[in-house]
């Protein structure tokens, strides 16, 4: 069995990329933004291998 994502749900974007970038030293791989929605998808991966994503939404 292989993992594609784990997303998480997170109330402050830019404070839970300061988190995840800064201290855990993941990437941001790609952003979808969605203005009639008013979300945002994140998808953030270890330096090097995208293969386990974690998907901030």
């Amino acid at each position: 069995m292989k993992y594609l994502h784990t997303m998480v749900r997170v109330n402050d974007i830019d404070a839970s990329l300061a988190f995840y970038c800064q201290h855990l030293g993941l990437e941001e791989l790609r952003r979808i933004d969605n203005e009639q929605g008013r979300f945002s998808l994140v998808f953030l991966a270890a330096p090097g291998d995208s293969s386990a994503q974690v998907e901030l939404t």
